[in-house]
C-alpha cells in the first residue's frame, strides 16, 4: 500500500514538473506585453497591456525577408523576434528567428534554455548538430549531426548545446521556430571565457587541462555576438 503511494506520488510530481517546464498557457485571447521600462512589478513573462489599448501592430514585425549583415568576425546574423521584438507573442510560447550565413559563417555552439528549436533551410547548405547531456544510458555525449540542403529541417532539443556551420561557398538562409515566447541564449565560448567578472582562471586550468596562459589569452579576447532584435 505504501509502495503504491510513493509510486503515485512520484507520478504527480513529474507530471507537474513537465507542466511547469514550458511557457505559461493563455488564459485569455491575447496578453500583449507592456514594454519592461513601464511596469511597476516584475512577473515571470510580461504584464498584459490594456486590451482596449491593443492595435495591429503589437502583432507585427516587418522586413524579415531583407538578408542581414554578416559582416562580424563569425560571419553570422540570427535576427530573434522574441516577445521584445512583437509584444502580442507575450504568453503564446513561440517565437521566430532569421538566421544569415556568410560562406563559412558559423553559428557557435550555444542552447536555449527554455525552448526547442525547429530549423528550416531556404538558401545554401548548412552543418548543423547537437550533443547530448552527460552522458545517459552510456551515450557519452554524443553528437548528432547533419547537412542541410533548401527545404531540410532539423530539430534542437531544448537545452542542448548545438550549432549551425555555412560549409558552402555561397550564402545560406534559414528561419527557426523556437518554443517560447522568449527562449534565452548561451553562446558557450562567450560565456566561459567572457562571463563579466572573469571565472578565475584556476577553475578553468583545471576544467580544460591547459595553461593558465592559454586561459588569460582566452579571457582577453573579444568575444562576438550575433544576436540582433
Amino acid at each position: 500500500m505504501a509502495v503504491g503511494f510513493h509510486i503515485t506520488a512520484t507520478i504527480l510530481m513529474l507530471a507537474f514538473a513537465i507542466v511547469y517546464a514550458s511557457d505559461p498557457s493563455p488564459l485569455q485571447d491575447f496578453c500583449v506585453a507592456v514594454p519592461d521600462a513601464d511596469a511597476s512589478v516584475f512577473v515571470n513573462g510580461k504584464i498584459c497591456k490594456d486590451p482596449k489599448l491593443v492595435k495591429p501592430e503589437d502583432f507585427f514585425f516587418p522586413g524579415l525577408n531583407n538578408p542581414r549583415s554578416t559582416s562580424n568576425p563569425l560571419g553570422s546574423n540570427v535576427t530573434l523576434l522574441n516577445v521584445d521584438q512583437i509584444p502580442g507573442l507575450n504568453t503564446l510560447g513561440i517565437s521566430l528567428a532569421r538566421l544569415d550565413f556568410a560562406p563559412y559563417g558559423l553559428n557557435p555552439p550555444h542552447t536555449h534554455p527554455r525552448a526547442t528549436e525547429i530549423l528550416v533551410v531556404l538558401e545554401g547548405t548548412l552543418l548543423v548538430g547537437f550533443v547530448t547531456s552527460n552522458p545517459p544510458m552510456n551515450m557519452k555525449n554524443r553528437l548528432f549531426t547533419k547537412v542541410l540542403n533548401p527545404g531540410d529541417v532539423f530539430v534542437f532539443p531544448e537545452g542542448l548545446i548545438h550549432f549551425q556551420f555555412n560549409n558552402g561557398q555561397t550564402n545560406a538562409v534559414a528561419f527557426a521556430g523556437l518554443s517560447s515566447q522568449n527562449p534565452g541564449v548561451i553562446t558557450i565560448a562567450k560565456a566561459v571565457f567572457g562571463s563579466d567578472p572573469p571565472i578565475s582562471p584556476d577553475v578553468l586550468t583545471k576544467v580544460f587541462q591547459t595553461d593558465k596562459n592559454v586561459i588569460k589569452y582566452l579571457q582577453s579576447q573579444f568575444w562576438w555576438d550575433n544576436n540582433f532584435p
